[in-house]
């Protein structure tokens, strides 16, 4: 069956890209971060290309996402970093997946797994560094420590925390108080003896702008897929280390149609627009279904023949339309890139992110994941 929008992936770009985070922390584990679909780029194809580039470890948000990797035969470790619920922690012992834990009752309850099962597992902690998302706050330490000194078949393989502003290489200042307090707890822990195997809490932005924060394992997610966590990092990295990704996803759809407009003409819902000139239109079997904001009625483009296409009206649920009036060579089922390159004319993540005030984050992970990745 042929499909009528569909996701391109570079694989020689994610390659690139994971190899360089390599190189950046030579003496780190890798942990490739895959949630939310890789980020729009296909968990488990994404994940394969990483595994050939040097990743040790995969970072998923749930439980579902591990479980998918494991049945697509990815033996490598996994941390599940979303909240799993207690019902579920029975998985991670089916699976041999490890979580991320900051609530006392699932270490408990995890806890008493291992122990019937008659296994020691490997658990990660969060701490709460001032992000102020999921965390063990500084003042329940205790409580959790006491858990690992009266259950010997849980063990203490990572402590981690996550950074709330490593984007600007400027202004560290909290950064370096964050992980301050990271190696505050992790003292404590050393203390009664716990030693973890890991310390990780450097992402994209803090392993590219920040090396204290490397430790022995780095968690890079949407640098991965060769999109930067802003700007600043950009400038930064690209002028002291000469790192440079590499853009990895293009989108594209087929023309379902084009037809001709008289002067005066309404375009889509509501009237919003209305043709100034006698016209061309292309119909795009896009919407925002798959992941095309509606943010962009009225002001997206795409890629025609190396040309830009201006969106004409609302984006409707499943199709758009755009004004091919000076493409000559529009016309049923040929390509129309929504993301990417097409001759000399580039429509970028960072490009429609700013049309909608987002992030590119936004932008790739919410592209349909029912949507085929084609990796080439």
């Amino acid at each position: 069956m042929e499909t009528r929008s569909w996701v391109e992936v570079d694989i020689k770009a994610l390659l690139h890209n994971v190899k360089s985070f390599r190189k950046l922390a030579p003496k780190s584990e890798l942990m490739a971060i895959v949630k939310s679909n890789a980020y729009g780029h296909g968990l488990v194809g994404a994940a394969k290309i990483f595994l050939k580039g040097g990743a040790n470890w995969f970072g998923v948000d749930s439980m579902e996402e591990a479980v998918a990797l494991r049945l697509a035969k990815i033996k490598q470790p996994i941390l599940i970093l979303g909240y799993v619920p207690i019902s579920d922690l029975k998985y991670l012992f089916e699976y041999n997946l490890r979580a991320v834990i900051y609530n006392l009752e699932s270490l408990i309850k995890f806890g008493r797994i291992a122990k019937k099962k008659n296994v020691i597992f490997p658990v990660h902690l969060k701490i709460e560094t001032g992000t102020n998302r999921q965390g063990i706050a500084f003042e329940d330490i205790a409580d959790f420590l006491e858990e690992f000194v009266k259950n010997k078949n849980i063990s203490l393989e990572g402590l981690s925390t996550h950074f709330a502003n490593a984007e600007d290489a400027s202004d560290l200042v909290y950064a370096k108080k964050q992980l301050n307090n990271l190696e505050k707890a992790v003292n404590i822990f050393k203390a009664r003896g716990f030693y973890p195997k890991f310390i990780h809490c450097a992402a994209s932005a803090a392993a590219l702008v920040f090396p204290q924060s490397h430790f022995n394992l780095i968690r890079p997610g949407i640098s991965l897929y060769g999109l930067w966590p802003s700007e600043e990092t950009k400038i930064f990295v690209e002028r002291k280390n000469g790192l440079f990704l590499k853009p990895t996803l293009s989108w594209k759809v087929k023309i379902a149609q084009v037809k001709k407009l008289r002067k005066g003409s309404f375009v889509g819902y509501n009237l919003t627009e209305k043709v100034k000139k006698d016209s061309k239109v292309a119909v795009l079997p896009v919407g925002y279904w798959d992941g095309y904001d509606r943010g962009l009625s009225s002001v997206g483009e795409v890629l025609i023949s190396g040309k830009r296409a201006k969106v004409l009206g609302r984006v409707c649920m499943n199709m758009i339309m755009v004004d091919v009036t000076n493409i000559s060579k529009a016309g049923l089922e040929k390509t129309a890139t929504l993301i990417g390159k097409d001759l000399n004319e580039i429509i970028s993540a960072e490009e429609l992110a700013e049309k909608i005030d987002t992030i590119s984050y936004e932008v790739v992970s919410r592209i349909n994941p029912l949507l085929k990745r084609i990796y080439k």
